[in-house]
């Protein structure tokens, strides 16, 4: 049987692959990808204590379930933002590696 421990090992082990990501990774593009990693990573935290955690009557506590709905919507106008800043970065120095752009000046 699966436990809410097992949940957590996984959602660990995408955490750190995330964070191993943003901090090793020098493309911008990475970067990214591996933020999106670490909020997944978080969400399903959520999803399995929201799954896990009973009520009185015995049934599950949906209301954390609602909240990654929320979250993964931001996520997804972050990456859209956050994906033309990075056109628009490659267009002006024509690379996505973070050590060529050192400052955001136009």
């Amino acid at each position: 049987m699966i436990t809410l421990g097992h949940y957590l090992i996984v959602s660990g082990v995408l955490f750190t692959i995330g964070f191993a990501g943003v901090m090793v990774r020098r493309n911008l593009i990475i970067i990214l990808m591996s933020l999106e990693l670490m909020l997944n990573a978080a969400n399903l935290s959520l999803v399995a204590f929201s799954r896990f955690h009973v009520d009185a009557a015995g049934t599950p506590n949906y209301s954390a379930q609602v909240f990654v709905f929320f979250i993964i919507t931001v996520a997804a106008a972050e990456v859209a933002v956050g994906l033309a800043i990075v056109v628009a970065l490659f267009r002006l120095r024509q690379t996505t590696h973070v050590e060529d752009i050192t400052n955001l000046k136009f």
